[in-house]
C-alpha cells in the first residue's frame, strides 16, 4: 500500500512558476513509476507527465513539453513537478499517482494523491 501526499499548490500569475511536490510513504516508492494529472472543472482528468522508478526516463503532454519538468528522490521517497511560463489554462487540480507500468493513462496507476489546486491568473 502506498500513500501519496501533495503539496504546493497555489494562485500564481501567468507566466510565474510554481513547485508541487508529492511525498510516498511504504516501502516500495523505487518500484514505481509516479505520473502527474490535472483536473480542471467540468473535464475528465489528464495525463501531465511522469518519471520512470529510477528517473531516467520522463515523458510529458505535448500542453507542457518544454515548460514542465518531473525529478524524484527515492532516498526522500519524493517526487516533484517543476511547473514553468504558467498559463490560465494550466489551473486545475494537480494529482500524483504512482503505477507499475510507465504509462500515460489513468487506468494503469494504482495509487493517487488527493490533489492541490493551481490557480494561474491572468
Amino acid at each position: 500500500q502506498v500513500q501519496l501526499v501533495e503539496s504546493g499548490g497555489r494562485l500564481v500569475q501567468a507566466g510565474g512558476s510554481l513547485r508541487l511536490s508529492c511525498v510516498a510513504s511504504g516501502s516500495s516508492f523505487s518500484s514505481l513509476n509516479m505520473g502527474w494529472f490535472r483536473q480542471s472543472a467540468g473535464k475528465e482528468r489528464e495525463f501531465v507527465g511522469l518519471i520512470s522508478e529510477s528517473g531516467g526516463s520522463t515523458h510529458f503532454a505535448e500542453a507542457v513539453t518544454g515548460r514542465f519538468t518531473i525529478d524524484r528522490d527515492n532516498a526522500k521517497s519524493t517526487v516533484t513537478l517543476e511547473m514553468n511560463r504558467l498559463k490560465p489554462e494550466d489551473t486545475a487540480v494537480y494529482y500524483c499517482a504512482a503505477g507499475r507500468r510507465f504509462s500515460t493513462s489513468t487506468s494503469q496507476y494504482s495509487y493517487w494523491g488527493q490533489g492541490t489546486q493551481v490557480t494561474v491568473s491572468s
